[in-house]
């Protein structure tokens, strides 16, 4: 009995990660990083004037909300952003991450420039279009890779790189403040 009732406290003690359903577009609980499991940590919904561009999850190996430590943290992440809109291409995608990492970096993105263009061309690769799934992961050891409907497109080295990249929804300085407060869960 003492059993019984210790796995049931545990079990109710320990975070639920579930899937979620925004904008028609289910995000789901956890995913896979290389060899690491990640759990949903919270999603949201990019929105620019009254177009709902993409659905968002972020996905960490433990649910938190602290947005700098996530940026910075050498250990594995990722998001997984689902186009939801036909207003989406791959011309203002590309520039919508370009103008994302001057966000991020406050401007100094000189020092990972070669890096930035390396992966603003996954964007361009093929055209984007309405449910196009692109996810991003930072595998500590490898970098991030970018994954387009399932299918790798690049390896970017470099714990520098990551910070930028998820700077660009969890920074002080966010593409989208709600899409952020979603993403951290609150």
């Amino acid at each position: 009995m003492k059993t019984i009732l210790t796995i049931a406290l545990a079990a109710m003690m320990t975070p639920v990660f579930s899937q979620v359903t925004l904008n028609d577009v289910t995000v789901p609980a956890s995913v896979k990083a290389g060899d690491h499991s990640l759990k949903l940590n919270g999603a949201g919904i990019r929105k620019k004037a009254f177009f709902k561009l993409y659905v968002a999850g972020l996905y960490t190996p433990k649910k938190s909300a602290d947005a700098n430590a996530l940026i910075n943290a050498d250990e594995p992440i990722g998001i997984r952003l689902q186009i939801t809109s036909g207003m989406v291409s791959s011309d203002n995608m590309s520039e919508a991450i370009a103008e994302g990492f001057k966000k991020s970096t406050g401007g100094k993105t000189a020092p990972l420039q070669s890096k930035i263009d390396q992966f603003v061309a996954n964007f361009k690769k093929e055209a984007i279009v309405e449910g196009n799934i692109f996810e991003l992961f930072y595998v500590p050891g490898k970098g991030v890779q970018t994954l387009k409907n399932g299918k790798l497109l690049t390896t970017i080295d470099g714990l520098d790189f990551k910070k930028a990249l998820f700077g660009i929804w969890l920074s002080n300085d966010p593409v989208d403040a709600d899409l952020k407060k979603g993403l951290l869960g609150s």
